[in-house]
């Protein structure tokens, strides 16, 4: 069972920055693409940003240039670095991985760790 498990949210001010960990109970070099998802209240859940195995990054356009995603295979970890943060990032971020070397794929979901943006 794979468990993906999210730390480093919490309360900050317009502006500043907050650095999201995502922790998986397996390598995550068996897991293709990892990415962070967010959920606002009464919004529907959209991908944040994602990376592959290779390490190529893809971006919401909402947050281009203030975040960074970054992948750690030896420590199992997937990272994302926010900075500049606005009141609209306030919302659950959620890690996810997809594994696409078995049939079906296999996709994972974090808890969620909140984060709250205050002007």
């Amino acid at each position: 069972q794979v468990r993906l498990v999210e730390s480093g949210g919490g309360l900050v001010q317009t502006g500043g920055s907050l650095r999201l960990s995502c922790a998986a109970s397996v390598s995550i070099s068996s897991i293709n693409d990892m990415a962070w998802y967010r959920q606002a209240p009464e919004k529907q859940r959209e991908l944040v940003a994602s990376i592959t195995s290779g390490g190529s990054t893809n971006y919401a356009d909402s947050v281009k240039g203030r975040f960074t995603i970054s992948r750690d295979n030896a420590r199992n970890t997937v990272d994302l670095q926010m900075t500049s943060l606005k009141p609209e990032d306030t919302a659950v971020y959620y890690c996810h991985g997809v594994k696409r070397s078995t049939l079906p794929f296999q996709y994972y979901w974090g808890q969620g760790t909140q984060v709250a943006v205050f002007s």
